[in-house]
């Protein structure tokens, strides 16, 4: 049986169309969450432009100071383009917690 708790995905995927002048806000606020393990910027064609790594367990403040240079760089693309697909890939916490307390 694969229902053994290696087998489980915990991450999930999640597509967010936005407009270009909403790109940096929406990105802050995702960081911010904390659950967020990855973003992936593309254009509305599905072409990928960028894509952020963020660690988990990384303090909200140091994960944003340690993106700023990007969020510069995308506030002048969205300046460009007006509209993005914003692809945000999670881990669900509720696994997360279940897996560090048995």
């Amino acid at each position: 049986m694969n229902d053994s708790p290696e087998n489980k995905d915990t991450d999930w995927k999640e597509e967010i169309f936005i407009a270009g002048n909403e790109l940096v806000d929406r990105i802050k606020e995702l960081v911010a969450e904390g659950n967020v393990r990855r973003l992936i910027i593309r254009k509305p064609d599905g072409e990928s432009l960028l894509e952020i790594p963020l660690t988990a367990g990384v303090a909200v403040g140091g994960a944003v100071t340690i993106i700023a240079p990007v969020l510069a760089a995308l506030g002048a693309l969205a300046a460009l383009i007006k509209d993005f697909k914003l692809e945000v890939v999670r881990t669900d916490p509720a696994e997360s917690d279940e897996e560090k307390h048995p």
